[in-house]
């Protein structure tokens, strides 16, 4: 459940991570952003006012009494991992990212895409990922995870991973096409979707776990929330068009 804050209302992973890795999901509670942005929106690529974006990030790391700066990425449904340094760069395009700098978050923006946070048994490292269908279709989930295995040589079953809040399999439909691009890649697939009239309502977070499958990771949590279908909550691209983005982040404290 979300917990309830004077000015920022967050979410908190319900998973087994060590106590010194931090982690939430920002809900559209508290900030300063008005109209169909109202609350706190932390995307500046949505046409909301400049100046209550950039309160709202302020107020964000306020509230997390965050000391690095918020790497925030470019995000164009790819599959590019960007590792984060100390000088490394905000706006890079990426639909991921990890460290294992202590204070630095990796963050992720979304507004029904589904945003997942990874962390291993010891909290060696920490990823944040940006996973719409096609992100999720062409393998961001598989390839981040393999790149940090490889690069920290451990092994993916000792991976804690935490599926956010997003689109819920009652509400996002999709067309053939989408359902045939999954199927392409993994039969199984055909189980995440279900027939509705001439389309399809995908389960986002069950195609996550077909991809997560394979790699026996140690643990995956989800949210049981639904963006689309909790208005007062969530910005939602699919319900509203016009609208702020929330953001899931994870750092080593």
């Amino acid at each position: 459940m979300a917990d309830h804050l004077p000015a920022v209302q967050l979410i908190k992973p319900q998973w087994s991570a060590p106590e010194h890795i931090k982690a939430f999901s920002t809900t559209r509670g508290g900030g300063r952003s008005l109209g169909p942005y109202k609350g706190l929106n932390l995307g500046t690529h949505v046409n909301d006012a400049d100046s209550a974006v950039t309160q709202n990030r302020a107020l964000l790391a306020e509230y997390l009494a965050l000391t690095a700066d918020l790497c925030w990425l470019s995000q164009t449904h790819s599959t590019t991992l960007l590792k984060l340094e100390q000088q490394t760069a905000s706006e890079v395009e990426a639909d991921a990212s990890w460290t294992i700098l202590k204070k630095q978050p990796c963050i992720v923006m979304t507004a029904d895409c589904l945003p997942i946070l990874i962390t291993d048994k010891q909290g060696s490292f920490v990823s944040a990922v940006h996973a719409g269908w096609r992100g999720l279709c062409d393998g961001i989930i598989e390839k981040s995870i393999h790149s940090i295995c490889t690069e920290l040589n451990i092994n993916s079953t000792e991976l804690l991973v935490w599926l956010g809040p997003c689109i819920g399999r009652s509400a996002f439909q999709v067309g053939d096409e989408v359902r045939a691009e999954f199927m392409a890649q993994n039969t199984l697939a055909e189980s995440a979707f279900t027939a509705d009239k001439d389309r399809w309502l995908a389960d986002l977070q069950l195609l996550a776990k077909q991809r997560l499958a394979p790699l026996n990771v140690a643990e995956i949590s989800a949210s049981e929330h639904c963006t689309f279908t909790e208005p007062e909550l969530f910005y939602s691209y699919r319900r509203d068009g016009i609208t702020g983005r929330m953001a899931s982040l994870i750092w080593i404290d």
